[in-house]
Parts: C-alpha cells; sequence; structure tokens
C-alpha cells in the first residue's frame, strides 16, 4: 500500500464522496460484458476484460469508443447507447463487487464518525440496483447519479449537491474517483482529492498529471487523508 501527497485540510475532514465504478466497485465485468453483447449484435467477436477494464469508468462512451470505434457525434452512437445500457440492464449486478479494503474502509469511516456517500455519472436507474446489490443503498447518506442534477461531472454541481444533502461543507469532503473527470469536479467545486489508483485508471493520462491531493494505491489509504 501506499499514498502519495496530502492534503492540508482548512477544516477538520467531515465527510468521504465516492465515484462507483472503478472507485468502489469492480464494475468492468458487467460493463464489459454489455459492450461485447452489443458487439455480438453487428456480428463481432467479444473482445477480452482486459482490454476493456481501463474505459469502464468511462461507461457506454467510452467503451463504445473502444469496443466499436464509434464515439458521440456518430450518427450511430445515440442508438449505440440504448442498446448498450439495455444490455447492461440485464446484467448489472451478475459480476459487480466491491474492490479489496472497500469495506473495510467503509467500516471505519463509520467509525470514526464521518459521513460518506457516493457521487457517479452512472444514471439513476442503474445507480440504485447496483448499491442495493453490494450492499451499500441504505448505508450511504447520498446517492447522486449522473441524471440527478442538470449537469454530471466533470461540472462541480453533483459534488456540491451531495455535501448539501450531507450538511457538510465542500471543503470538508473528500472526493475520490479514478478519472480525470472526477479530480477535474473536486477541484470545482472546492473539495480536496483522492486518485484511486486500485481502480480504472489508464484510458485518460498518466494520473499524476491529473493533480489529486493524494493518489492512493489501496482503499485503506485513504484513511491515513482524514486526519
Amino acid at each position: 500500500m501506499a499514498l502519495t501527497g496530502s492534503i492540508a485540510w482548512p477544516h477538520p475532514a467531515t465527510a468521504v464522496l465516492f465515484d462507483l465504478d472503478g472507485t468502489l466497485a469492480d464494475t468492468a465485468g458487467d460493463l464489459g460484458g454489455a459492450l461485447n453483447r452489443l458487439r455480438a449484435d453487428r456480428g463481432l467477436a467479444p473482445l477480452p476484460l482486459d482490454m476493456l477494464r481501463p474505459y469502464a469508468s468511462a461507461g457506454a462512451r467510452g467503451l463504445i469508443g473502444v469496443g466499436l470505434d464509434i464515439h458521440p457525434g456518430h450518427p450511430e452512437f445515440d442508438t449505440l447507447r440504448t442498446a448498450f445500457l439495455a444490455h447492461y440492464d440485464q446484467c448489472l449486478a451478475e459480476t459487480t463487487v466491491l474492490f479489496e479494503g472497500v469495506a473495510a474502509m467503509l467500516d471505519e469511516i463509520e467509525a470514526r464518525g464521518l459521513k460518506w456517500g457516493v457521487v457517479t455519472n452512472k444514471p439513476h436507474r442503474f445507480t440504485v440496483p447496483v448499491l442495493r446489490a453490494l450492499g451499500l443503498l441504505e448505508r450511504s447518506g447520498t446517492n447522486i447519479s449522473g441524471d440527478t442534477t442538470a449537469h454530471p461531472k466533470p461540472h462541480p454541481l453533483p459534488l456540491l449537491t451531495a455535501a448539501q444533502e450531507l450538511g457538510v461543507d465542500a471543503s470538508s469532503v473528500l472526493y475520490v474517483g479514478d478519472d480525470l473527470r472526477d479530480i477535474q469536479a473536486a477541484q470545482a467545486a472546492g473539495m480536496p482529492s483522492a486518485a484511486a489508483n486500485w481502480g480504472y485508471i489508464g484510458h485518460n493520462g498518466e494520473v499524476g498529471s491529473w493533480g489529486a491531493d493524494v493518489i492512493a494505491d489501496h482503499p485503506l489509504d485513504l484513511l491515513l487523508t482524514l486526519d
């Protein structure tokens, strides 16, 4: 385990907010499965999960991009995104599990009397059943999905809304994510940030260039930032 960087808290930490895919939960198997079902619809062979995993945090956009080389703005993209989400709806909790160390980390956060919640760009209709399957839905103090507010990450509004729902000041909240847009959202919201180096990092540049306050190699490393 290792932790790079530090946080100079302007106020004592009161809460931790987490991205979902690639941060709290390893959802790549189910997301990759949906992409491979989409490829099968087009008569294409499945792609190995190791190839798809780094793109899982980018959701339909990232997976359709790497799996079919079709991107937003392409005339087929919206139709493919709808089909991808329909496939994912059928397999969203088949292989999804918490990353090693996440359960113990959340237990300790709660034991310290800190609040925690989830801010993800995953649509609400998928966020709720995934959190329920992981046993986190009732524990989480707030759950903000990609369609909960007017703007998804990297806009700060989802993070600020979550802090408001928890009743805490944004500057006293740590936001943890495995994607560049997570760090950008935290910076825009005035929140200290941590890059989850155990997640799906790898598709959008070197993590050290993102500007996160800390880079954590293991979930339990995050506890060192909350003192």
